[in-house]
């Protein structure tokens, strides 16, 4: 219990401001999950979920924290979306490797899915930014709504092995960063910028994935009957 009381209230001291510890690790935890998931390994989920347990008392501010702390509902549910379908992605890459298979083997999107990952992308924000304006969301509350949605879609993506989910989260990435800074939560809005590059490497590392993949070649035995 103690522990649990310190990493809800230890604060680190930055400037004229505080960060708080449980945003750091949660973020160091949601780092380690996405190189884990670079290199397609199936421990990058649990790890994941822990992060996004601790950045989720971190966004739902006001509950958590003090009354005057920016509430980001979007980034709340969103953690909440992660854990949901971190367990079906969880599953999935160990259904694979049990079968002795690598957790995931990278694939290209078909272009009907490219066509309604855009589509989702787009109405999705547009129909959750007054939902999130009524209940509260900080300001711009679409930025909030496009984290959301994009942060849905890429997880989903990575679950398939689409090598275009890595791109998503650059999408998001450039929304969520301004976003995060101006609600003064630093550590997440850094952490962010770095997962700019990171996702962008994860994008060339599943591609030579995907075109170093040896083509799968069925082997037909002689028909006997035939001699």
């Amino acid at each position: 219990m103690d522990f649990l009381r310190w990493l809800f209230e230890a604060q680190i001291p930055v400037g004229s401001s505080s960060l708080l510890v449980r945003e750091l690790v949660g973020n160091i935890f949601g780092l380690l999950s996405a190189f884990g998931g670079m290199r397609r390994k199936v421990w990058a989920w649990p790890v994941g979920i822990l992060g996004n347990l601790l950045l989720l008392t971190v966004f739902l501010g006001s509950i958590f924290g003090a009354a005057d702390t920016a509430t980001l509902l979007g980034q709340a549910g969103r953690q909440i979306m992660f854990i949901a379908v971190s367990i079906y992605g969880w599953r999935r890459w160990q259904q694979s490797k049990t079968n002795g298979e690598d957790a995931v083997t990278p694939q290209w999107a078909s272009t009907k899915e490219r066509i309604g990952l855009v589509t989702i992308m787009l109405l999705g924000t547009v129909a959750l930014t007054p939902v999130f304006a009524r209940l509260g969301s900080y300001e711009p509350v679409w930025a909030d709504a496009w984290t959301f949605v994009g942060s849905l879609l890429a997880t989903y993506g990575m679950a398939k092995g689409w090598v275009e989910f890595w791109l998503i989260w650059v999408a998001v990435d450039i929304v969520g960063v301004p976003l995060l800074f101006s609600t003064g939560y630093y550590a997440t809005a850094f952490m962010y910028l770095f997962y700019g590059g990171f996702t962008l490497a994860g994008f060339f590392v599943w591609w030579k994935a995907k075109r170093d993949e040896k083509p799968q070649v069925e082997v037909m035995m002689p028909d006997p009957r035939t001699r």
